[in-house]
């Protein structure tokens, strides 16, 4: 319900902006790494259900749960679900977080703005931590608006 709320706030997103809902196929995006690297998503993803988190580096709660993030990713290993963070900031800002908290799960990175991955992933409104369970076909499961607060919440929200 909060999720309907905050969008029917947000501002409509630019004109040929496709934004995913659940069920669509995410829309094709170039995003950099951290490290500057381009990356392809959703093709990036394919094969593997994908936890997707965006956050920034001024976002308190976005930076309170990434530990649990870690923690979540490590015991998937490679055959579980993939966690993929997308920063809302500048790279620089993004990896001086990422080493000070010891995210090792892959980070890419996007400027905020109408338009950003946030947007294009179902969230106009722009609200931070936003986090999209992708399908192994690139397809949206789900949606959540809001900070994990433990492991198992995490564990509990990826069954589909």
């Amino acid at each position: 319900m909060l999720g309907a709320v905050l969008q029917t706030r947000a501002p409509a997103p630019p004109h040929g902006v496709i934004v995913a809902e659940r069920g669509d196929i995410v829309p094709a995006m170039r995003l950099l790494t951290v490290d500057g690297a381009a990356t392809g998503i959703p093709k990036a993803w394919a094969g593997r259900t994908t936890l997707v988190n965006l956050w920034a580096s001024w976002c308190a709660p976005c930076l309170k749960e990434m530990p649990e993030l870690e923690a979540f990713a490590r015991e998937q290993g490679a055959n579980g679900t993939q966690v993929v963070g997308i920063a809302l900031d500048d790279a620089a800002s993004a990896q001086a977080m990422l080493q000070r908290l010891r995210i090792a799960y892959p980070n890419l990175v996007d400027a905020p703005g109408p338009a950003d991955a946030g947007v294009r992933l179902g969230n106009p409104a722009g609200v931070l931590p936003y986090t999209v369970l992708v399908s192994a076909e690139g397809r949206v499961l789900k949606t959540r608006i809001g900070p994990f607060e433990s492991r198992q919440d995490i564990a509990d929200w990826t069954q589909h």
